[in-house]
């Protein structure tokens, strides 16, 4: 077998190219390290080039950030299988609109006004707070009560519910008037 020891490992595969060329890097620094003290005139000690307590110091801070690290990239895969989840539940119980539905709701998501077209039983559902609607990136879709509640359990941001116009105020002037029914908002 021709070659350094080092080519003979990474050809059996004992050692990877990465961990070869940082040796290689660590013994370059090394005697470039050495050269220098010794250009300046000071004793030059294998030991002084490699603190222990720096290493060991080195080596606790890395397993920290590392650890770090992990906790992040778990935290972001809980956030993605939630997502996930919650956009699987939405398709599977969505409540279809008819393709003659012709009312538009209109409602807010994220401080815009968004219109949805739907039938006018769907329409006073939503009012009533029956169904609610659910946001899958741009698309809106609607979704029973019972199954709203258990996507906001998860993913409160996802479902829009419509608030109840009933609030009774007892010193509202315009109580005893009646809204049209053709009023629409």
């Amino acid at each position: 077998m021709a070659g350094s020891l080092q080519d003979q490992l990474l050809k059996i595969g004992v050692v990877d190219k990465q961990k070869s060329k940082k040796v290689q890097h660590q013994q370059r620094k090394d005697g470039n390290k050495a050269r220098q003290a010794v250009k300046s005139g000071k004793k030059v000690d294998s030991q002084t080039l490699v603190d222990p307590q720096q290493l060991a110091k080195e080596r606790h801070d890395k397993k920290i950030r590392d650890l770090e690290l992990n906790k992040q990239r778990d935290a972001e895969r809980a956030d993605k299988a939630i997502v996930a989840e919650v956009q699987q539940i939405i398709l599977q119980h969505t409540v279809a609109i008819a393709k003659e539905a012709d009312v538009a709701y209109n409602f807010t998501h994220q401080n815009k006004v968004k219109k949805i077209y739907v039938s006018g039983e769907q329409q006073q559902q939503l009012t009533l707070g029956q169904l609610a609607i659910a946001a899958i990136g741009e698309r809106h879709l609607l979704i029973p009560d019972k199954i709203a509640e258990k996507i906001e359990a998860r993913l409160p941001s996802s479902v829009i519910r419509i608030q109840s116009a009933i609030i009774s105020n007892d010193d509202d002037p315009y109580a005893d008037y009646e809204i049209p029914d053709d009023l629409m908002w």
